[in-house]
């Protein structure tokens, strides 16, 4: 489903105005609103799991309800969560890297 109008996306920008004055305080994420699908606000925490993780808290997620994998060959832990707040979808993300194995650096301290 498409939204034809800005009206259409009004549960997500909802959704992001009741957290912008409940939750000023946490960590600010990136933000995901799309015509693609109007129902869904997505929250994107990048090298910040503890952003993902209050939250995570705040929202009221249970620890276990949190999905785990991994992306890049093994290089980068992804966190996800999802639930419906009122009248839209609620996706967070958390990435970050995974530290190289062994004790070396990551390509990212290396410059590579």
């Amino acid at each position: 489903m498409s939204a034809s109008t800005l009206a259409a996306l009004d549960a997500p920008l909802l959704v992001l105005r009741v957290f912008s004055a409940e939750f000023a305080h946490l960590p600010a994420p990136t933000l995901g609103i799309s015509a693609i699908v109007p129902d869904l606000l997505e929250l994107s925490f990048h090298d910040d799991l503890a952003g993902f993780e209050a939250w995570r808290a705040a929202l009221g997620f249970a620890p276990e309800s949190v999905g785990y994998h991994e992306q890049s060959g093994g290089r980068t832990r992804v966190l996800t969560a999802q639930t419906g707040y009122a009248g839209a979808q609620v996706r967070l993300f958390g990435y970050a890297e995974i530290p190289a194995r062994g004790g070396g650096r990551s390509r990212r301290e290396t410059g590579r």
